[in-house]
């Protein structure tokens, strides 16, 4: 009997929360308001973008004159403004697989190692998420000036800066997979023979791969719109694409401008799109699997 009433409130919990998060009415209506409001808010200037690169005058104005794809095409035209996209995406890409790697590695290391000062050094390596961009991409500037490593105004010295704003946003979203990971199932494998190595691959790293996914999701996108860093740190021979539209609005507000950032909204809305599939797909599969293993 004292074990029928103990499993009792056990099997009622998850049903009340279920039931609980099911029911549409339960969010108030002011919030539902002002969640709107601010989608609305985020939404609008990427609205405004993307008419203003398709309008037909010579010039950027809103409301548009009228809807063409002719500065869309006059941007892939350009060599400045192609090169430029090429050079951002390419970065991206590089920064978005070493940021990975990096932040992977130090929330495993946060997340496993008890030191004294862990949680001064998981601040700092968050830092950089709160510092304002301005202020980052002058500090990496005159710290290449002054260290004289040779790193100022060099691709490496970009490649390392980008990594340096991105990193941080990694090791947020693995964190926040391993806090809900069960360290047990690693240790099982380890009872059972596994190396380090192999059990991380083959139980941890699949657990955790909808964080690392998210992560390298904000990599890429942080990086492939970072303007203030790439500011500073830019050459003239590498110019990411936010530099190039930047440069261009200088001289001239013509609609290629607006185009660039078309593009680059259309490129970061795939990116998401494609993330969000992978990451849904991987939960579906683990999903599937645990209810094999149930039944």
């Amino acid at each position: 009997m004292a074990e029928t009433v103990h499993d009792a409130p056990a099997i009622a919990g998850p049903r009340r929360r279920l039931v609980y998060y099911q029911e549409g009415s339960v969010t108030p209506a002011i919030f539902k308001v002002v969640a709107m409001i601010a989608f609305a808010v985020m939404l609008i200037p990427a609205a405004v973008v993307l008419l203003a690169g398709l309008n037909q005058a010579e010039y950027i104005t809103f409301p548009p004159q009228g809807l063409t794809l002719r500065w869309v095409i006059a941007f892939f035209q350009s060599d400045a403004f192609r090169g430029a996209f090429f050079t951002s995406f390419g970065l991206a890409l590089l920064v978005m697989v070493i940021s990975t790697t990096l932040g992977t590695m130090a929330a495993v290391f946060l997340s496993r190692v008890a030191f004294r000062f862990r949680g001064i050094l998981r601040a700092v390596l968050i830092s950089p998420i709160l510092l304002p961009g301005v202020v980052l991409g002058m500090a990496i500037f005159i710290f290449y000036v002054f260290s004289g490593i040779g790193l100022s105004r060099t691709y490496p010295g970009l490649l390392i800066g980008h990594i340096i704003v991105t990193v941080p946003w990694v090791i947020a979203t693995v964190s926040a997979a391993l806090y809900h990971y069960d360290i047990s199932l690693e240790q099982a494998a380890r009872s059972l023979g596994a190396g380090p190595l192999t059990a991380f691959f083959r139980i941890t790293l699949p657990n955790i791969s909808s964080g690392i996914s998210a992560g390298s999701i904000f990599a890429f996108i942080v990086s492939f719109g970072q303007f203030d860093v790439s500011l500073f740190l830019s050459t003239a021979n590498v110019t990411p694409l936010p530099i190039a539209i930047f440069q261009s609005l200088r001289n001239r507000a013509e609609p290629t401008a607006a185009a660039a950032g078309v593009v680059a909204i259309v490129l970061v809305i795939t990116v998401m799109l494609i993330g969000s599939q992978v990451v849904n797909v991987r939960r579906l599969i683990s999903t599937e699997r645990a209810k094999g293993k149930n039944n």
